[in-house]
């Protein structure tokens, strides 16, 4: 049952990566695909296949999530992951990306604010599934994302403004 579980934290953890890398290849993809003005049927092509990255990294994290909630239930683990801030902060990260992605593809929140929101999501997901963040209270990592998502979206902005074409 050891090496199943590492296998489903492995697939877990690659699932977080794959959103991650995926997220900063889109934001880079985009500055290039703006930089002439309009986005291009090749550049949107592109893009799309950026979404297809996106999705499979939210769909491999949120099973292995799952498959983690059964085997810790079959085997009578004490530490259950249901009961620990870290599992829902990881549940409520991928919600959000869930829920910001749909509000961005309705067009219900500006793309800057969408864009930096999905970007320091993604790393916060990474970071919790690698068990490189430490969380002292739910509070406080939720305190610590939204200044997180307001310095990324200032440092978006500004990468934007500077590679926009000159009028």
């Amino acid at each position: 049952m050891g090496s199943f579980v590492i296998f489903i934290l492995f697939c877990q953890a690659l699932g977080a990566i794959i959103g991650t890398a995926t997220v900063v290849w889109g934001e880079l993809s985009y500055l290039r695909a703006i930089r002439d003005g309009r986005i291009d049927e090749g550049e949107r092509k592109h893009l799309e296949m950026i979404a297809r990255g996106l999705r499979f990294g939210m769909t491999l994290l949120l099973l292995a999530s799952l498959a983690l909630i059964f085997v810790a239930y079959a085997s009578h683990d004490v530490m259950q992951p249901g009961l620990m801030s870290e599992y829902w902060l990881l549940v409520l990260g991928a919600l959000l990306i869930v829920a910001v992605s749909w509000a961005l593809s309705r067009k219900v929140i500006s793309f800057a604010l969408g864009s930096a929101v999905l970007f320091t999501a993604w790393w916060f997901l990474t970071y919790l599934t690698l068990g490189a963040f430490s969380v002292t209270s739910f509070g406080a990592v939720i305190g610590f994302f939204i200044v997180a998502i307001v310095i990324f979206y200032g440092v978006l902005q500004y990468i934007r403004m500077l590679s926009r074409p000159k009028a």
